[in-house]
């Protein structure tokens, strides 16, 4: 988790020079893992296959210079989607009104799965979910995942707009 930390604040400089914005890095799989980059465009329209590329294109020469994990990788550039995952109090901002599933590291209020929608964030910086039943304010720091659900909303909003935000 550290070194994805670490390398997340390698390539965010690049890639905020080229016009987008990182959602998330991870790595997947065993052997031969797979490097992952979603990336957002910074002006909030939907990402293209040529701007993957583009990206794509920018990391290979970051990691020409430093490796970002020892041994064969793939990398692989891609757009967070409509039910993207939700990494970054602006994420949960810029999607308020939607449905999302957040699972939490410790229990809150006997739970560590929610699923409702966002109403925003508080003043503190932790987020606002309507559950069916009530409402609950989960800390941002103590979020282990969140992504937003594929909704019919969603999708009217993603379509109408370009995007959710607009």
């Amino acid at each position: 988790m550290e070194r994805l930390r670490w390398l997340e604040d390698r390539i965010t400089p690049t890639i905020e020079a080229i016009g987008f914005d990182v959602v998330r890095v991870a790595l997947l799989g065993g052997r031969r893992p797979t490097l992952q980059v979603m990336a957002d465009r910074r002006d909030g329209g939907l990402i293209s296959v040529d701007d993957c590329g583009e990206i794509s294109h920018a990391l290979s020469a970051v990691f020409d210079v430093e490796e970002p994990i020892s041994g064969p990788y793939s990398l692989e550039v891609s757009s967070a989607g409509i039910d993207r995952p939700l990494t970054r109090p602006k994420d949960f901002l810029s999607h308020t009104g939607f449905e999302a599933r957040i699972e939490v590291h410790q229990p809150i209020h006997g739970q560590k799965k929610f699923k409702g929608i966002i109403k925003g964030m508080t003043e503190d910086g932790d987020i606002a979910v309507a559950l069916d039943d009530r409402d609950v304010i989960l800390p941002m720091e103590d979020v282990k995942t969140a992504q937003l659900v594929l909704t019919d909303e969603l999708i009217a909003a993603t379509m109408q707009q370009g995007s959710p935000r607009g």
